[in-house]
């Protein structure tokens, strides 16, 4: 058996593992530990990727297929993994590990059940990325969401109960419009195979049967924007990251809507090149997206929904990127996804921290922790900064490739637009920093001291990556372009 078959096991292996050992062994006895094994799944994740992606670049090949139980269901179905998953694959396993780091200091009486719930929630994201048809991406969509949800109302209080419920309530209605537009793109197509599904079906004479295969895509597009949380469908992302533990804010900001919904969204440009409806609407809502949020986030006076808006109006970056329709687009979206993944995840932890040694999250009542707490308002600048596009952090780069993607694809209006719209990105950043950081520190803190443990050890690993990557991306663009992905 190639390496490469031992790796791609892990992915569905680590996590089942986890949720039999977490469940057989008495609680008690797992009380102390169950977040150690869950931080050690996602490194161990993080590790298999990061090897796995190295294998499949120098093997020369575009993907690598394989199967559970290694050759017992050949013939009866088969998983794939190609770079692009496995990037995505590696992202998943970053963010779980720095929701488990934080875990350690927000989570205490529920330690097990929240092992439990990110394992299958692992289960979810990591089946979605390695399933070759639309359907097997739907039911680990909804793996994901059903985990999701039972996370944000955890603590059963009033305030995670009202995120949960209109989590629930915009993750049906999702539903019904991926269920609906998948039915329809089988009819037209006889399959939901990512090997047979094909551009030809939306060209041709405008028929009844044509038609179907347009409505399924405005169907499919409507409920992965919802998942995704992008404008106008986002009014149920602010409420549950607020109401939800950091660490669960931090699995959903960091990377959870970005599988369930950006990631599914990739799929259909993936599998539809040159639908030039489906750039449209990208850059629609790309655009919608980018200004809404940033506006919203403005206005908001609790660090999460600062974070929460500003996660939204990010993610139209994202989108931008994947209408571009160019292999250029997707690399810069899927770099954005990933210092997105950083600062946003950062972010989250910082709101840890603040909770935990202020009691509050209301930025109006903060003001010059930046002497109190100098590593989380070290590593909330660099945060913001690299989501505003500062050089040479790493979300410069991302932001950049973005902008010269949509240049290169004739989209040159958008791309001015896109970069005048970053001024928004630095006017909530400059707010945010003044009134948390900067400026007379507020009398009722004196006595504020810095956040340790697994928070301030996620807050220092965030910064020093967002920092690296930024420094040392002109290597990695020499070796897109040595690989010829560039």
């Amino acid at each position: 058996m190639s390496a490469l078959a031992v790796i791609t096991q892990l992915f569905l292996a680590l996590p089942l593992l986890a949720l039999v050992v977490n469940n057989l062994v008495p609680r008690e006895t797992m009380r102390h530990t169950t977040i150690g094994m869950s931080a050690g799944v996602a490194t161990a994740q993080l590790l298999a990727a990061i090897i796995g992606f190295v294998l499949l670049s120098a093997s020369g090949e575009s993907s690598f297929r394989f199967a559970l139980a290694w050759d017992a269901a050949k013939g009866l179905g088969y998983f794939r993994v190609d770079l692009v998953t496995l990037f995505l694959l590696a992202c998943v396993g970053l963010v779980s590990l720095i929701a488990n780091l934080t875990a350690f200091t927000t989570i205490d009486d529920h330690r097990s059940s929240f092992t439990n719930l990110l394992m299958v929630m692992l289960l979810g994201m990591n089946g979605m990325l390695i399933v070759r048809d639309l359907f097997s991406l739907y039911v680990f969509m909804e793996v994901t969401g059903i985990a999701s949800f039972v996370m944000i109302g955890m603590y059963k209080s009033t305030r995670d109960l009202e995120g949960a419920f209109k989590y629930m309530v915009l993750s049906m209605l999702a539903t019904i419009f991926i269920l609906t537009g998948l039915s329809l793109l089988f009819i037209k197509a006889g399959s939901l195979s990512f090997d047979l599904l094909r551009p030809a079906l939306f060209e041709g004479v405008v028929d009844a049967k044509t038609l179907l295969s347009w409505v399924a895509l405005v169907l499919l597009v409507s409920g992965y924007a919802i998942k995704s949380g992008v404008v106008p469908f986002h009014s149920w992302l602010p409420d549950a990251y607020e109401s939800a533990d950091s660490a669960v804010s931090i699995m959903l900001s960091g990377i959870v809507t970005k599988i369930a919904g950006v990631y599914s969204m990739l799929v259909l440009v993936r599998l539809f090149p040159g639908n030039m409806a489906l750039r449209g609407t990208l850059l629609v809502l790309g655009l919608l997206t980018i200004i809404t949020g940033a506006l919203l986030a403005l206005q908001q006076q609790s660090f999460k929904r600062i974070a929460a808006y500003s996660s939204v109006s990010q993610m139209g970056y994202i989108l931008l990127g994947f209408a571009a329709d160019t292999r250029l687009g997707i690399i810069a979206g899927l770099l954005y996804l990933l210092t997105h993944a950083l600062a946003k995840t950062a972010l989250f932890t910082n709101a840890a921290a603040l909770e935990k040694r202020l009691g509050t999250l209301n930025v109006n009542e903060m003001g010059g922790l930046q002497a109190k707490m100098p590593v989380t308002a070290f590593s909330s600048v660099a945060a913001l900064l690299s989501i505003a596009g500062v050089p040479p952090l790493a979300g410069f780069w991302s932001k950049l490739l973005v902008l010269i993607a949509l240049w290169s694809a004739g989209l040159r209006g958008v791309a001015a637009a896109a970069l005048l719209l970053s001024i928004l990105s630095g006017a909530y950043f400059l707010r945010l920093q003044k009134k948390a950081f900067f400026g007379k520190l507020n009398p009722r803190w004196n006595s504020v001291v810095e956040i340790t443990g697994g928070i301030q050890v996620s807050e220092l690993l965030l910064s020093i990556a967002t920092i690296a990557i930024g420094l040392l991306f002109p290597l990695v663009l020499l070796y897109l372009q040595h690989a010829g992905l560039v």
